[in-house]
């Protein structure tokens, strides 16, 4: 047994983390979702599902825009892929990585999971307010649940009984009886934006990204919240594991770049154990099968750190697509440890530039910005996500350095001061320079009338991944 344990150590595979598991991302700019072996800790390759942008700009008669959900059934073999531009779910066989059928929805679903037996698929049309229930056998849908306005994610008590719907414009947590697909407790939430939870036989975890907090409420009735964690602005995600050091609950905090660890203990408030530096905007959050390894992805990094969760130490960084939001770990997958029919590469979807912007020397304010730039072919695609800002108050992101300044993008900071928002445009060679020319630069300034101070200014040096 120990000559055993040697040679998969030796191997770089983990005890319980077997060959035909898979980690999974979605990847909304680049419109893909990208396949990992979590045995080896290398990237397989991706399932391409619609055209880059600017293409993707045009009428879109066919493919997928703006790749963004993710679930699996219980069989685990077939992957759910929520599209929030297509208003779209695709199933796709993790065996062969081939899409097996779509389905059309209402505006902008967001998260789609299968019921415990099977039967029955369920997205939450974030866009309006129901949870769609989809027969994935006929990939139709076949009735609406109506809840509160903005179901942000559907998961159930691993028992099937109830499924819980969380809200993004509505703080309220919706409690279905999944037999009589009646609304049976609504739960309030501590504020209104919820786009992720974590459910087991005991306990219900909800993110609210734009407070910075984490509810918890009881999986039973009468569905009691039992506590309210501060953890940080741009909650994220959060995803259970246990192991034999106990119950745990791991959560992303992509304005600090942390994942925090809670032991979870019955009856008892939940207690920080661990606080885990990550890359940049840590986003979608998924345990391993054994729980030996939590994985998450990095929304303005474009790649997935796998975690230890013996040690709760980062022990690989694999390159994933544009702009990562929910990811999952799925095992036994694929019957075959190489499992890599019909993927393909990343091509300049891995071209990106990352940095950092900083409040300026002496202003005596803590607000903090990551940005990342991807390549798409003749343009590129800009994210930044702020924190520390006035709650809100409105900000203009300008270039700056050429003979004037350049509006790039205005945007309201929102009740935790946290702000994320996009522009387009040829950013990446003016922002990263050339031989011939000084690089641009980018701030954060203030569009209050009468006001124009710089809020950020960019702090680190250009990171270039390609």
């Amino acid at each position: 047994m120990k000559r055993c344990l040697m040679i998969l150590l030796a191997a770089g595979v983990m005890p319980g983390v077997q060959g035909g598991d898979r980690v999974y991302t979605a990847d909304q700019t680049s419109n893909t979702v990208s396949v990992i072996d979590p045995a080896t800790n290398k990237l397989l390759g991706s399932i391409h599902l619609g055209e880059d942008v600017p293409t993707a700009l045009l009428p879109l008669y066919r493919g997928e825009l703006l790749v963004h959900g993710l679930g699996f059934s219980s069989d685990h073999k077939t992957l759910s892929v929520v599209s929030i531009g297509s208003n779209s779910v695709t199933l796709i066989d993790t065996e062969t990585n081939t899409v097996k059928g779509k389905i059309y929805l209402g505006r902008s679903p967001h998260e789609a999971f299968f019921r415990p037996d099977g039967k029955e698929l369920w997205a939450a049309v974030r866009g309006e307010n129901y949870v769609s229930v989809i027969d994935p056998i006929r990939r139709k849908e076949i009735r609406r649940i109506e809840t509160a306005n903005g179901p942000g994610m559907v998961l159930f008590r691993p028992d099937g009984r109830y499924a819980f719907v969380p809200s993004s414009f509505t703080p309220e947590l919706d409690v279905i009886e999944v037999s009589t697909y009646r609304v049976v407790a609504r739960i309030p939430q501590v504020s209104p934006f919820s786009p992720n939870l974590a459910v087991d036989q005991d306990e219900v975890w909800l993110t609210l990204k734009d407070s910075g907090k984490t509810q918890v409420v009881s999986a039973k009735p009468p569905f009691a919240t039992t506590a309210v964690l501060e953890t940080g602005p741009i909650t994220n995600h959060v995803t259970f594991l246990s192991n034999p050091n106990g119950r745990f609950a791991y959560v992303s905090v992509g304005g600090k770049d942390q994942v925090l660890v809670y032991r979870r203990v019955q009856g008892s408030t939940p207690q920080l154990v661990s606080t885990i530096k990550t890359g940049d905007l840590p986003h979608g959050i998924w345990g391993s099968g054994d729980g030996s390894r939590v994985y998450v992805g990095l929304e303005n990094g474009d790649a997935v750190q796998a975690i230890d969760t013996g040690s709760n130490e980062i022990i690989a960084t694999i390159p994933v697509g544009q702009l990562p939001q929910a990811l999952v770990y799925v095992p036994q997958a694929t019957s075959s440890d190489r499992g890599t029919a019909n993927l393909k590469p990343l091509e300049h979807a891995a071209e990106a530039l990352h940095l950092t912007l900083a409040a300026p020397e002496g202003s005596g304010s803590t607000a903090h910005a990551s940005v990342s730039i991807n390549s798409l072919g003749l343009i590129d695609s800009l994210q930044i996500a702020a924190t520390g800002l006035t709650p809100g108050s409105r900000y203009r992101l300008v270039l700056v350095g050429g003979t004037e300044p350049q509006d790039l993008a205005t945007f309201t900071a929102g009740i935790g001061g946290v702000a994320i928002t996009q522009t387009l445009g040829p950013l990446k060679r003016v922002v990263a320079g050339s031989h011939a020319t000084a690089p641009l630069q980018l701030e954060v300034r203030s569009a209050e009338p009468g006001a124009s101070q710089v809020v950020l200014q960019q702090a680190r040096p250009i990171v270039d991944q390609q």
